[in-house]
């Protein structure tokens, strides 16, 4: 039995891919794509809000809908300070996200406000620059591409004394 050669072609690889959406960090913000729409239109209106239980009172960030506490839908938006202080940080340095390697290094941080704490980007500041306890401030980032939504997101940055 001859066993004949399979077929062969050659291709060629792309020194740069645009990023796929599956990869996009930043969330599709309108009301068709989640259920938190109000905390990005909140957010672009320059409010930073969370979802708060109004059966049980439980406070929740990220925005939920639903409570994982109860289990109610019954949620409703409040606002959060736009101050707080570092619990812990740190700086990425070496590799980061898909579409975020032209930032390193940068710091990532855990900020308490009162309520809840969340984690975040802060902005302006280098690992050396920053301790724990540090007050800092809310900063609103405008997402570039890839989509045609006007898409925000949220930082922090040190407060200036």
């Amino acid at each position: 039995m001859t066993r004949e050669n399979p077929p062969r072609e050659t291709i060629s690889i792309p020194n740069e891919v645009d990023l796929p959406r599956l990869l996009d960090f930043y969330d599709l913000q309108d009301a068709e794509h989640t259920g938190i729409h109000e905390f990005y239109d909140n957010l672009r209106n320059g409010e930073l809000t969370t979802t708060t239980c109004d059966d049980c009172g439980a406070v929740h960030f990220p925005p939920r809908i639903v409570c994982p506490e109860c289990l109610s839908d019954d949620l409703s938006y409040t606002s959060l300070p736009h101050e707080g202080t570092l619990h812990s940080f740190t700086e990425v340095r070496g590799t980061a996200a898909i579409g975020m390697t032209d930032d390193t290094p940068f710091v990532a941080g855990v900020v308490d406000l009162g309520d809840v704490r969340l984690s975040a980007r802060v902005d302006d500041a280098s690992h050396e620059d920053l301790a724990i306890g540090d007050p800092v401030q809310l900063k609103i980032v405008d997402i570039d591409g890839p989509t045609d939504q006007d898409r925000v997101f949220y930082r922090f940055v040190p407060v200036e004394d």
